[in-house]
Formats: C-alpha cells, structure tokens, sequence
C-alpha cells in the first residue's frame, strides 16, 4: 500500500524480477528461492522461454 501511493506499482517489480530470475534459473531453483509452488515456477521458466537441458546435463557430468 504504501508503495503504491508514492506511485510505484510493485506486482510489475515483482513479476519483472521473477521473469529475470526464471531466464537465469532453473523451475525447481526458482521455487526453493522464491517460495512458490514448483507449478508457478515452472510457468514462469516457460514465459522466459528458457531451456534448461543443458544445465541439467552439465549437473550431472559433475
């Protein structure tokens, strides 16, 4: 509330940064880090259009 009166919408900031994050994570680091469910981060890695074969495979050949 407070945010919005001084004219700072913060679900846009919000939903900017977890789109920034889903680019550069993947849905089940997302979830853990966020605090949501691993359904709504998977749908926010699928808005960021990432995907994340690669990282998994360079995981396990570690």
């Amino acid at each position: 509330m407070k945010l919005r009166r001084h004219g700072i919408a913060p679900r846009a900031g919000r939903n900017n940064a977890r789109l920034a994050l889903a680019t550069d994570l993947p849905a089940s680091v997302l979830a853990d880090f966020t605090g949501t469910s691993i359904s709504n981060a998977t749908r926010w890695t699928e808005y960021a259009r990432r995907d994340w074969l690669d990282y998994i495979e360079s995981r396990t050949q570690i």
